[in-house]
């Protein structure tokens, strides 16, 4: 799972386990994560701020004050800045302050400060683990409602490590996949829901070099698909040639180059999918006939006699069952609002996404777009946005039917 925009602050202390933060770092960053370190002062015995730094690319706190310029390092803007505070390692020494309230240090006063979940790591040998103390504490933390991650709990071959000692950083990293992942699913309608997404041009060969095609960068449906999966959904994302790639990994992704080829993937998949989205460009004619070979020039004229595509939105809507939902778009350039409502009601759409070539910044190959959300009964309006903000709207609506 991609960690893509969230923001941690890793506190680390005093424990000969602080070298393993570095590739706990390295991994959130490579889930797309934003890191801040927080390190107690007996944490820098162990490991350098500057290595954290390099690593993050964010100066590390450590004291109350910068000690460059006296600069007021707020815990409480870190506390609710972050996503998540991770403590790795966390020594007896501060699980035992964390507990109960010993706020002598920037990290404690940091986790005194947190609005958001907080998950632990301890790091000690097995007879500080195993004192009653300890136990209590922990016991606490959990009372708190604090997340302790320890050796055993069946992340990845966590039973070779004892009792005691820090959780390995892979494992920790799938600890907190798995806590946003559950989030995610739990609080969103489209929570364990599948989508299918449909993204991109078509190509309509002529022959082996040359087709029909249009402008459609896949840009917006790839918004949706990411936006989708950012909310819990397993999305199967219908692609036509482009030049995208995916990021989260709840898309999964088929490749298609023409009308007929998208058109089967998506009678094939919407079935089984609780809603479908249809961004892509579908071309709407097709040559009669491809040439095997390139088309030489010859005379003045080339006539092509065309046929139409198949219609996969009025396919689909054909096929759509009670509790199954369905989006369209129209790109329109004249008469706009009447074309759309009437799309709406020929292809069973839930509703459809209007955009219009005359909104300078929309449609085509743009980072931004402006959209008109159109129902059977509703109009909305919505400013020129960029387009992952508009896929969070249109999501947003399809959310909210599907409730």
């Amino acid at each position: 799972m991609s960690l893509k925009g969230k923001k941690f602050v890793l506190g680390i202390t005093g424990s000969i386990a602080a070298y393993k933060a570095c590739t706990l770092i390295r991994g959130l960053i490579k889930a797309g994560a934003e890191v801040q370190v927080v390190i107690t002062p007996a944490g820098k015995e162990f490991i350098t701020p500057i290595t954290l730094s390099a690593l993050t690319s964010k100066p590390v706190i450590s004291d109350f004050f910068a000690q460059r310029d006296g600069t007021w390092h707020s815990h409480v803007a870190l506390g609710l800045w972050a996503d998540a505070m991770i403590i790795a390692p966390a020594t007896a020494s501060t699980i035992g302050k964390m507990a109960h309230g010993v706020a002598d240090n920037m990290l404690i006063t940091t986790y005194l400060s947190m609005k958001a979940p907080v998950f632990v790591a301890p790091a000690m040998d097995l007879d500080m683990y195993a004192h009653p103390s300890t136990q209590q504490n922990l016991d606490t933390l959990r009372a708190y409602g604090n997340h302790i991650i320890e050796p055993g709990e069946g992340f990845l071959a966590s039973h070779l490590v004892g009792k005691g000692r820090m959780e390995e950083p892979e494992n920790i990293l799938l600890a907190i996949e798995k806590f946003f992942s559950n989030e995610e699913k739990s609080f969103s309608p489209l929570g364990g829901k599948k989508v299918l997404i449909t993204a991109g041009p078509t190509y309509e060969k002529i022959d082996p070099v040359r087709f029909i095609g249009n402008y459609s960068s896949g840009k917006m449906g790839y918004a949706l698909a990411e936006e989708c999966a950012k909310r819990g959904a397993e999305v199967i994302l219908v692609s036509g040639p482009v030049q995208m790639e995916c990021k989260h990994p709840n898309i999964r992704r088929i490749d298609v180059e023409s009308a007929d080829e998208m058109y089967r993937a998506a009678m094939e998949h919407y079935p089984t999918c609780d809603a479908g989205i249809l961004c892509a460009a579908v071309a709407d004619f097709t040559p009669e006939v491809q040439a095997d070979q390139k088309i030489k020039r010859e005379g003045d004229d080339l006539i092509l006699r065309l046929k139409p595509t198949q219609d996969i939105a009025a396919a689909l809507g054909k096929t759509k069952r009670e509790g199954q939902a369905l989006v369209g778009f129209a790109l329109e350039t004249t008469d706009e609002l009447a074309h759309a409502q009437g799309k709406l009601a020929r292809k069973n759409f839930d509703f459809i996404v209007l955009n219009s070539l005359n909104d300078q910044g929309a449609g085509f190959r743009h980072d931004t777009n402006k959209i008109t959300i159109v129902t059977a009964t509703d109009v909305k309006e919505f400013p020129l946005k960029p387009k992952c903000e508009v896929a969070a709207d249109i999501v947003e609506e399809l959310s909210n039917i599907m409730k």
